[in-house]
């Protein structure tokens, strides 16, 4: 059997040296190279569970994700497994569909496992609870939501200025009755769109050209939660659509729900711009929409590469006080917030019959 000391001897390094490159320590390039290709020539491979017995940790790092299905967390998966990858570390996937009690028994696997590190991005701001984890040492990140009161180092998105921003677009193009359907009560990502939302609505009543009489008021009615999936999106949107003065426009917080958003607007036979749609989250079909399908974008394969940086300083021993990385958003404008007097080609008896655009 090849062992460590056979490596070292075909790679002209000490053992120390071949234990740093397998464990994702610092070398030189030249020397990991040859370590590798020497353990590749010889066969050799490390005995995982004997070393995380040694180490009192596995050589494996927990990604706790909501939603597998959402593209913008399968780009935060692969930041993550591309950053691991530079390393010995491996990545296990968990999704938990945003259920606590399957969030709960992940993080139990975590510790049962020794796992070296884990990036989580919490089914609850109030609910989800790290610190067993924390108290036997292993280092967490949160991604994209914190829990509330966790000390632990986060990368997350300006959520609230990215709400702000588009809300602030719809009104500037022309909408009026701007609704806004965000995510479960009690997600930090959902509260703090919505806020976003309500601090730019509030702003152009207070000091934009105003709006028709008792308008404030009805604005109340045009807030609904869902459960950041197209089946909520499409529910909340046929409910607002079913108002006795239904919405001109409407923010959609994450980008599954502008999907289902979108199905419900066509059911009812109208069609974007004519109903404004933005959809916080790109939608990768989005180009393919007609007339193009605005939406704040988000860095989320940068969220999954930063937070498995930060956990990976973390895993080396890394002393710095707690970290926050906000990453930025950006408005990425499509036809579909063009305004509601921009001519568009309406849905009637099946027939094609485009509005004539005002002078």
């Amino acid at each position: 059997m090849t062992t460590i000391n056979d490596v070292a001897h075909a790679a002209g390094v000490s053992p120390a040296t071949v234990s740093r490159v397998l464990n994702g320590g610092r070398v030189t390039a030249e020397r990991a190279e040859r370590v590798r290709r020497a353990a590749a020539e010889l066969g050799f491979a490390p005995n995982r569970v004997a070393r995380s017995l040694r180490m009192r940790r596995s050589s494996l790092v927990g990604l706790i994700i909501p939603d597998i299905g959402n593209p913008f967390f399968t780009a935060l998966a692969r930041g993550v497994e591309d950053a691991a990858q530079r390393t010995s570390f491996s990545v296990v996937l968990c999704n938990t569909d945003g259920n606590l009690d399957k969030e709960r028994r992940y993080l139990d696997i975590a510790i049962a496992e020794r796992m070296a590190g884990v990036i989580v991005a919490a089914a609850s701001r109030s609910r989800t609870d790290v610190s067993a984890l924390r108290s036997r040492g292993i280092p967490v990140v949160a991604v994209d939501r914190r829990p509330r009161g966790a000390s632990v180092d986060a990368v997350l998105v300006d959520n609230e200025e990215g709400g702000a921003a588009a809300t602030a677009h719809l009104l500037a193009r022309g909408y009026r009755r701007v609704a806004c359907i965000t995510g479960p009560q009690g997600t930090s990502t959902a509260e703090e769109r919505l806020a976003g939302y309500r601090r730019a609505l509030q702003e152009f009543l207070d000091d934009g050209p105003g709006a028709p009489a008792g308008e404030a008021d009805l604005l109340r009615d045009y807030i609904r939660h869902a459960d950041f999936k197209v089946e909520g999106g499409h529910g909340a949107m046929a409910d607002l659509l079913a108002l006795p003065q239904r919405p001109d426009a409407v923010f959609a917080a994450n980008n599954l729900m502008a999907v289902g958003v979108l199905q419900a607007v066509r059911e009812a036979g109208l069609e974007p711009p004519e109903i404004g749609v933005l959809s916080f989250g790109e939608v990768p079909w989005a180009p393919l929409v007609q007339s193009g399908l605005t939406t704040v974008q988000v860095p989320s394969y940068d969220l999954g590469r930063t937070a498995a940086g930060l956990l990976l300083d973390r895993i080396a021993g890394t002393e710095q006080p707690l970290r926050t990385v906000v990453l930025r958003s950006s408005l990425q404008i499509g036809r579909t917030t063009a305004g509601p007097h921009s001519g568009v080609a309406r849905r009637t008896s099946g027939k094609q019959q485009t509005a004539s655009e005002d002078p």
